[in-house]
């Protein structure tokens, strides 16, 4: 399609969710306590995690990280869906430039979230395979170099969509979504994008391709290692500490790979927006449930600082 002929926008208007009548402020609502629980629960996780030693260990540092992520990744698309839920077809900004900077920071983060599964699953792997050498191949150094190289890969990997789609030129401001995504913005370009969606598919596929790979080559391992276990009781300690993370993978992988394997064009228009709520709203909000409903661990330590904060306060 050429695009001498129409007319470059230089705003963005979101469709969001056609909610009207009385489920407008329930959806408004509905959503709003699910973004301040996930803010808590997140919250939460890093305090404990600070402030008990009895969870600091790789696997909860890196958990830390984790919900350090999600309060990020929650807080850069929720307050669009609140404002889109609460006003109805919004525009996102009188410069376009804002849109692609969210496009920018979900996607990095996105990617991010990737990278650090990845690493997560490598520290189950060390844990259960080389519990001889676990804690001196996962010391503290190797930790921070790990999730510093999780958040550097996610945010230069993210440059490469982010910045093609930038130079597209755009001829309609409707965005069929209620943040701006790669997907609905691709179809409102003047331009045939078959390029920069093959360009696209391929980072995006080599980010969460490859890491999805290691993640199954890993617990290929781990299940070979708990299987040869000799008691029943210490395989369900080993399969305990990474079921919560397979969980997260399962949810987060399942639903990206839904939005972002294959062609833009091949989702029909607006059922983007409603598998984005997955992973971009409802997996930061059950990451905390999943690592604490069922961990003794945490549950214990929960304890301990409770113990902590009545002798605080009963000091005269």
């Amino acid at each position: 399609m050429d695009h001498v002929n129409h007319t470059r926008t230089q705003s963005f208007l979101l469709a969001g969710f056609t909610t009207t009548g009385t489920l407008r402020p329930l959806a408004f609502l509905g959503t709003l306590c699910i973004y301040l629980l996930t803010l808590a629960g997140n919250l939460f996780i890093i305090v404990l995690v600070r402030a008990d030693s009895g969870l600091s260990t790789p696997m909860y540092f890196f958990i830390s990280v984790l919900s350090f992520l999600e309060l990020w990744y929650v807080s850069t698309t929720a307050p669009t869906l609140l404002h889109t839920l609460l006003h109805g077809r919004s525009p996102i900004s009188s410069a376009v430039s804002v849109c692609f900077v969210q496009l920018y920071i979900f996607h990095s983060l996105g990617m991010t979230e990737c990278f650090l599964l990845g690493v997560m699953a490598l520290d189950r792997y060390l844990a259960i395979c080389r519990p001889l050498h676990y804690h001196t191949l996962m010391s503290r150094q190797v930790r921070l170099w790990l999730a510093g190289a999780s958040w550097a890969a996610g945010f230069s990997a993210a440059l490469v969509p982010a910045g093609l789609t930038a130079t597209l030129p755009f001829c309609l401001k409707e965005v069929a979504h209620y943040f701006c995504d790669l997907a609905p913005l691709m179809r409102l370009a003047c331009v045939d994008t078959s390029w920069h969606n093959w360009v696209h598919g391929a980072v995006i596929g080599v980010a969460a391709g490859c890491n999805f790979v290691l993640i199954l080559g890993l617990y290929r391992g781990i299940l070979r290692v708990v299987l040869k276990l000799p008691s029943a009781a210490s395989r369900a300690k080993a399969s305990s500490t990474c079921s919560s993370h397979i969980t997260v993978v399962a949810l987060f992988y399942a639903s990206a790979f839904t939005v972002y394997v294959g062609s833009p064009r091949s989702h029909p228009e607006g059922t983007d927006k409603h598998i984005a709520l997955v992973y971009a709203l409802l997996t930061p909000f059950l990451n905390p449930v999943i690592y604490t409903l069922r961990n003794k661990e945490v549950k214990e330590a929960m304890k301990r600082v409770s113990v902590r904060i009545r002798a605080i306060l009963k000091e005269p």
